[in-house]
Protein backbone atom coordinates (compact mmCIF):
# COMPACT_ATOMS: atom_id res chain seq x y z
CA UNK A 1 0.00 0.00 0.00
CA UNK A 2 1.69 3.30 -1.18
CA UNK A 3 0.91 6.66 1.00
CA UNK A 4 0.24 9.94 -0.32
CA UNK A 5 3.23 11.92 0.41
CA UNK A 6 1.60 14.99 1.36
CA UNK A 7 -1.35 14.20 3.33
CA UNK A 8 -0.45 10.92 4.66
CA UNK A 9 -3.37 9.19 2.99
CA UNK A 10 -3.09 5.41 2.65
CA UNK A 11 -3.77 4.41 -1.49
CA UNK A 12 -5.86 1.82 -2.00
CA UNK A 13 -8.05 2.24 0.76
CA UNK A 14 -8.55 -0.84 2.62
CA UNK A 15 -10.95 -2.66 5.34
CA UNK A 16 -9.50 -0.45 7.91
CA UNK A 17 -10.63 2.55 6.66
CA UNK A 18 -14.41 1.78 7.95
CA UNK A 19 -13.25 0.96 11.41
CA UNK A 20 -13.23 4.75 12.92
CA UNK A 21 -11.49 5.75 15.53
CA UNK A 22 -13.43 7.04 19.16
CA UNK A 23 -13.42 10.74 18.87
CA UNK A 24 -12.47 11.15 22.24
CA UNK A 25 -10.01 8.31 22.99
CA UNK A 26 -9.73 5.57 25.44
CA UNK A 27 -11.87 3.01 23.40
CA UNK A 28 -15.17 4.93 23.57
CA UNK A 29 -18.13 3.82 21.45
CA UNK A 30 -18.99 7.55 20.01
CA UNK A 31 -17.29 7.46 16.45
CA UNK A 32 -18.00 9.21 13.58
CA UNK A 33 -20.63 6.88 12.40
CA UNK A 34 -22.60 7.11 16.13
CA UNK A 35 -22.38 10.80 15.85
CA UNK A 36 -23.74 10.22 11.84
CA UNK A 37 -26.30 8.26 12.90
CA UNK A 38 -27.66 10.27 15.61
CA UNK A 39 -27.60 13.22 13.47
CA UNK A 40 -29.90 11.34 11.27
CA UNK A 41 -32.47 10.62 13.59
CA UNK A 42 -32.05 14.50 15.04
CA UNK A 43 -32.88 15.54 11.01
CA UNK A 44 -35.88 13.52 10.57
CA UNK A 45 -37.70 14.35 13.74
CA UNK A 46 -37.64 18.06 13.00
CA UNK A 47 -38.20 17.54 9.27
CA UNK A 48 -41.79 15.10 10.29
CA UNK A 49 -42.21 18.14 13.00
CA UNK A 50 -42.46 21.46 10.98
CA UNK A 51 -43.76 19.29 8.07
CA UNK A 52 -47.10 18.35 10.82
CA UNK A 53 -46.90 21.32 13.27
CA UNK A 54 -49.74 23.00 11.29
CA UNK A 55 -51.07 20.97 8.38
CA UNK A 56 -53.20 23.04 5.58
CA UNK A 57 -55.43 22.54 3.08
CA UNK A 58 -53.24 23.54 0.74
CA UNK A 59 -49.77 21.90 1.85
CA UNK A 60 -46.64 24.10 2.18
CA UNK A 61 -43.40 22.54 0.40
CA UNK A 62 -42.21 20.95 3.20
CA UNK A 63 -45.70 19.38 4.00
CA UNK A 64 -46.04 18.20 0.64
CA UNK A 65 -42.02 16.60 0.63
CA UNK A 66 -43.21 14.76 3.85
CA UNK A 67 -46.80 13.29 2.04
CA UNK A 68 -44.92 12.57 -0.81
CA UNK A 69 -42.52 10.05 0.69
CA UNK A 70 -45.37 9.02 3.55
CA UNK A 71 -47.75 8.62 -0.17
CA UNK A 72 -45.20 6.86 -1.74
CA UNK A 73 -43.93 4.19 0.98
CA UNK A 74 -47.67 3.73 2.24
CA UNK A 75 -49.14 3.21 -1.50
CA UNK A 76 -46.16 2.16 -3.53
CA UNK A 77 -44.55 -0.30 -1.07
CA UNK A 78 -47.08 -0.79 2.06
CA UNK A 79 -50.23 -1.50 0.38
CA UNK A 80 -48.90 -2.95 -2.60
CA UNK A 81 -46.83 -5.36 -0.86
CA UNK A 82 -49.25 -6.42 2.22
CA UNK A 83 -52.41 -5.22 1.43
CA UNK A 84 -55.01 -3.42 3.30
CA UNK A 85 -53.38 -4.65 6.34
CA UNK A 86 -49.66 -2.92 5.55
CA UNK A 87 -51.46 0.36 6.20
CA UNK A 88 -50.77 -0.12 9.53
CA UNK A 89 -46.85 -0.59 8.87
CA UNK A 90 -46.89 2.19 6.90
CA UNK A 91 -45.55 4.63 9.62
CA UNK A 92 -42.04 2.04 10.52
CA UNK A 93 -41.92 1.28 6.58
CA UNK A 94 -41.84 5.11 6.15
CA UNK A 95 -39.71 5.73 8.91
CA UNK A 96 -37.48 2.76 7.67
CA UNK A 97 -37.03 4.30 4.40
CA UNK A 98 -36.41 7.23 5.40
CA UNK A 99 -33.57 7.09 8.06
CA UNK A 100 -31.86 4.05 4.89
CA UNK A 101 -32.20 6.93 2.55
CA UNK A 102 -30.94 10.12 4.51
CA UNK A 103 -27.66 8.05 6.17
CA UNK A 104 -27.33 6.24 2.60
CA UNK A 105 -27.08 9.71 0.94
CA UNK A 106 -24.46 10.86 3.58
CA UNK A 107 -22.26 9.05 1.53
CA UNK A 108 -21.66 11.51 -1.24
CA UNK A 109 -22.57 14.41 1.21
CA UNK A 110 -19.38 16.47 1.43
CA UNK A 111 -16.76 16.91 4.42
CA UNK A 112 -19.06 13.15 5.61
CA UNK A 113 -18.88 11.13 2.53
CA UNK A 114 -19.04 7.62 4.32
CA UNK A 115 -22.46 5.85 4.94
CA UNK A 116 -22.96 4.62 8.41
CA UNK A 117 -24.36 1.72 6.58
CA UNK A 118 -20.33 0.98 5.25
CA UNK A 119 -19.75 -0.70 8.72
CA UNK A 120 -21.86 -4.38 8.83
CA UNK A 121 -23.04 -3.31 12.45
CA UNK A 122 -26.04 -0.85 11.62
CA UNK A 123 -27.39 -2.90 8.72
CA UNK A 124 -27.38 -5.57 10.83
CA UNK A 125 -29.44 -4.27 13.54
CA UNK A 126 -31.89 -3.05 10.91
CA UNK A 127 -32.50 -6.27 9.38
CA UNK A 128 -32.54 -8.00 13.33
CA UNK A 129 -35.35 -5.49 14.05
CA UNK A 130 -36.88 -6.01 10.74
CA UNK A 131 -36.86 -9.70 11.44
CA UNK A 132 -38.13 -9.32 14.97
CA UNK A 133 -40.57 -7.96 13.86
CA UNK A 134 -42.15 -10.22 10.83
CA UNK A 135 -42.13 -13.19 12.99
CA UNK A 136 -43.86 -11.31 15.53
CA UNK A 137 -46.95 -10.38 13.85
CA UNK A 138 -46.55 -14.04 12.63
CA UNK A 139 -47.05 -15.99 15.76
CA UNK A 140 -49.53 -12.99 16.96
CA UNK A 141 -51.56 -13.84 13.88
CA UNK A 142 -51.74 -17.76 14.05
CA UNK A 143 -49.83 -18.49 16.95
CA UNK A 144 -46.85 -20.09 17.38
CA UNK A 145 -47.58 -23.60 16.15
CA UNK A 146 -49.22 -22.37 13.44
CA UNK A 147 -47.02 -19.82 12.12
CA UNK A 148 -44.00 -22.22 12.37
CA UNK A 149 -46.27 -24.98 9.96
CA UNK A 150 -46.82 -21.97 7.46
CA UNK A 151 -43.45 -21.04 7.51
CA UNK A 152 -41.70 -24.51 7.56
CA UNK A 153 -44.17 -27.21 5.69
CA UNK A 154 -45.12 -26.06 2.04
CA UNK A 155 -47.67 -28.08 0.15
CA UNK A 156 -45.36 -31.03 -1.43
CA UNK A 157 -45.56 -34.87 -0.98
CA UNK A 158 -44.82 -36.38 2.58
CA UNK A 159 -41.55 -37.90 1.18
CA UNK A 160 -39.96 -34.71 0.33
CA UNK A 161 -40.39 -32.88 3.50
CA UNK A 162 -37.51 -33.91 5.94
CA UNK A 163 -35.27 -32.35 2.68
CA UNK A 164 -37.43 -28.93 2.34
CA UNK A 165 -38.43 -28.34 5.83
CA UNK A 166 -34.69 -27.54 6.68
CA UNK A 167 -33.65 -25.79 3.33
CA UNK A 168 -37.43 -23.64 4.49
CA UNK A 169 -35.94 -23.21 8.29
CA UNK A 170 -32.76 -21.88 6.69
CA UNK A 171 -34.56 -19.41 4.50
CA UNK A 172 -36.41 -18.22 6.66
CA UNK A 173 -34.91 -17.42 9.82
CA UNK A 174 -31.03 -17.61 8.89
CA UNK A 175 -31.01 -16.21 5.45
CA UNK A 176 -33.52 -13.46 4.91
CA UNK A 177 -31.84 -11.45 7.78
CA UNK A 178 -28.58 -12.46 6.96
CA UNK A 179 -29.37 -11.50 3.21
CA UNK A 180 -30.70 -7.97 4.38
CA UNK A 181 -28.18 -6.80 6.17
CA UNK A 182 -25.54 -8.18 3.70
CA UNK A 183 -27.01 -6.26 0.59
CA UNK A 184 -27.34 -3.48 2.20
CA UNK A 185 -23.71 -3.01 3.64
CA UNK A 186 -22.36 -4.84 0.32
CA UNK A 187 -23.11 -1.77 -1.83
CA UNK A 188 -22.74 0.79 0.38
CA UNK A 189 -19.07 -0.36 1.50
CA UNK A 190 -18.20 -0.93 -2.64
CA UNK A 191 -19.46 2.29 -3.63
CA UNK A 192 -17.37 4.04 -0.54
CA UNK A 193 -14.25 2.28 -2.07
CA UNK A 194 -15.10 2.86 -5.57
CA UNK A 195 -15.47 6.46 -4.80
CA UNK A 196 -12.13 6.09 -2.72
CA UNK A 197 -10.26 4.39 -5.27
CA UNK A 198 -10.83 7.43 -8.20
CA UNK A 199 -10.80 10.33 -5.82
CA UNK A 200 -7.08 9.03 -4.38
CA UNK A 201 -6.71 7.83 -7.38
CA UNK A 202 -6.26 11.16 -9.25
CA UNK A 203 -4.19 12.67 -6.36
CA UNK A 204 -1.84 9.43 -7.25
CA UNK A 205 -1.52 10.06 -10.89
CA UNK A 206 -1.09 13.69 -10.23
CA UNK A 207 1.95 13.57 -8.35
CA UNK A 208 3.49 10.80 -10.62
CA UNK A 209 6.50 11.39 -12.24
CA UNK A 210 6.09 10.27 -15.30
CA UNK A 211 4.07 14.18 -16.58
CA UNK A 212 2.55 12.02 -19.31
CA UNK A 213 0.84 9.97 -16.66
CA UNK A 214 -0.53 13.42 -14.68
CA UNK A 215 -3.22 14.59 -16.99
CA UNK A 216 -4.88 11.19 -16.47
CA UNK A 217 -5.76 12.22 -13.14
CA UNK A 218 -8.32 14.37 -14.89
CA UNK A 219 -9.91 11.44 -16.01
CA UNK A 220 -10.08 9.88 -12.69
CA UNK A 221 -11.72 12.63 -11.30
CA UNK A 222 -14.35 12.85 -13.71
CA UNK A 223 -14.97 9.47 -13.02
CA UNK A 224 -15.51 10.09 -9.11
CA UNK A 225 -17.74 12.73 -10.06
CA UNK A 226 -20.00 10.70 -12.50
CA UNK A 227 -19.86 7.43 -9.62
CA UNK A 228 -20.91 10.05 -7.39
CA UNK A 229 -24.33 10.23 -9.07
CA UNK A 230 -24.64 6.50 -9.55
CA UNK A 231 -24.18 6.64 -6.14
CA UNK A 232 -26.77 8.70 -4.95
CA UNK A 233 -29.36 6.34 -7.42
CA UNK A 234 -27.54 3.61 -5.85
CA UNK A 235 -28.54 4.82 -2.16
CA UNK A 236 -32.19 5.79 -3.62
CA UNK A 237 -32.58 2.01 -4.63
CA UNK A 238 -31.30 -0.25 -1.22
CA UNK A 239 -33.16 1.76 0.72
CA UNK A 240 -36.30 1.13 -1.65
CA UNK A 241 -34.94 -2.72 -1.67
CA UNK A 242 -34.47 -2.85 1.75
CA UNK A 243 -38.01 -1.57 3.11
CA UNK A 244 -39.78 -4.04 -0.29
CA UNK A 245 -37.97 -7.37 1.38
CA UNK A 246 -38.98 -5.99 5.06
CA UNK A 247 -42.65 -5.57 3.87
CA UNK A 248 -42.52 -9.04 1.35
CA UNK A 249 -41.34 -10.79 4.71
CA UNK A 250 -44.66 -9.56 6.57
CA UNK A 251 -46.83 -10.45 3.86
CA UNK A 252 -45.54 -13.98 3.76
CA UNK A 253 -45.73 -14.04 7.42
CA UNK A 254 -49.15 -12.70 7.63
CA UNK A 255 -50.55 -15.20 5.02
CA UNK A 256 -52.55 -17.74 5.81
CA UNK A 257 -50.51 -20.36 3.16
CA UNK A 258 -47.57 -20.88 2.75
Amino acid sequence: MTVLAESNIPFPPGVEDFYLPSLFGGGNWVTKFTLMVWLAVAVLIVFFLMAYRDPKLVPTRIQWMAESVYGFVRTGIAEDMIGHAGLRFAPYLTTLFSFLLLTNIFGIIPFIQISPNSHIAFPAALAVLSYLIFNWVGVRKHGFAKYMRNSLIPPAPWFILPILVPIEFFSTFIVRPFTLAVRLFANMFAGHVILLVFTLGGFVLLGAENVLVKPVSLISWVMAIALTFLEALVALLQAYVFVVLTSSYVQGALADEH
